[in-house]
């Protein structure tokens, strides 16, 4: 083959990859289960929001779990996996003991293996519902989902640990985090806007920066005092009941809108991590932009839609597993 002859081979295999996600194996497409599961996409949106027309934390609940997931061994579902015996799985991280939802993948799982028995994988369902979920309120996608993955095998505590950027993440950790994703800044900014809905489950997540953040029983000075005081009134000190539910964007944690970065701006983030986004200016400047709603739901779902690739298993990797709970 002449050199010339390598030059086109080599731009066209290139122009193929922008069009599809992953060269290699079997790439990520629209419409993958066309003719093996027709109509599977529908389903999951007619079943996801029907869920949430009755369960309106659902949305949050999806699409935390979708991003838990996609951190630790990419989008294969693993945290989808029970622990066999005495190992862990990724669930059983402190990280994901709050994560919720499971049993709504559990029943699309079943509902569609009934119908294509063995054919759409468990992180595909996974990726398809945290999108329909967050959809709901707009009756339209919000980003699109190519469809080609296959489930992952393995799933240990110990990854999810490694890799789920936690709450008390200053600037520097949050930017390694999403680098080893081969995610940037732009998507860590945008991706921290889904903190406009759900809630914290947990007053420790951030009870130091209201009683003792310094180890001197002060409170973060990047706290909004008001703000402060408020959430002292929920977590009071000593924190006798962690497990309560705190809104993540106040007043608003049901709406899918951008009054996070407003708030944030106002240095109301509930988190150490969302404050973080504060401490660098380009970050900062990224955060004032997304406060618009045109250019936040753009910017989100481009992140989302590049979050949902990170190491994905396609063509003989992996498996389609049966039952999400468990390896074939």
């Amino acid at each position: 083959m002449t050199s010339r002859h390598v030059i086109v081979s080599c731009f066209l295999f290139y122009v193929v990859c922008l069009g599809t996600v992953g060269c290699n194996g079997q790439w990520l497409r629209r419409g993958f289960y066309e003719f093996t599961c027709p109509g599977v996409e529908r389903f999951v949106r007619d079943f996801t929001w029907s869920k949430v027309q009755y369960d309106p934390t659902l949305p949050a609940k999806l699409i935390r779990m979708h991003f838990h997931d996609c951190f630790v061994r990419g989008c294969d579902a693993s945290l989808l996996i029970d622990r066999i015996g005495s190992t862990q799985a990724e669930k059983d991280a402190v990280p994901n003991l709050t994560v919720s939802g499971f049993e709504v993948i559990d029943e699309l799982k079943a509902e569609i293996e009934r119908v294509c028995p063995g054919i759409v994988s468990c992180a595909d369902i996974l990726s398809l519902a945290a999108r329909d979920a967050a959809s709901y309120q707009f009756r339209r996608p919000l980003w699109e989902v190519l469809t080609g993955r296959r489930d992952g095998r393995v799933s240990l505590a110990s990854d999810a640990i490694q890799n789920i950027p936690s709450p008390f993440s200053n600037f520097t950790s949050l930017m390694q985090s999403f680098f080893r994703k081969g995610l940037n800044l732009d998507d860590l900014v945008a991706l921290s806007g889904a903190h406009t809905i759900g809630v914290s489950r947990n007053c420790s997540n951030f009870a130091a920066r209201l009683y003792n953040f310094t180890g001197r029983g002060d409170p973060d000075p990047s706290l909004d005092p008001l703000y402060a005081q408020f959430l002292r009134t929920i977590c009071p000190n000593p924190i006798n009941f962690p497990a309560t539910e705190v809104e993540m964007d106040p007043e608003s944690s049901l709406s899918f809108d951008t009054k996070y970065f407003t708030n944030l701006l106002q240095n109301r983030g509930l988190f150490q991590s969302d404050a973080a986004l504060l401490s660098d200016g380009y970050s900062t400047a990224i955060v004032r932009r997304l406060q618009r709603p045109n250019v936040f739901f753009v910017e989100f779902a481009r992140s989302m839609k590049k979050m949902s690739t990170i190491d994905v298993l396609t063509g003989n990797a992996g498996e389609i597993r049966k039952n999400c709970r468990v390896v074939n």
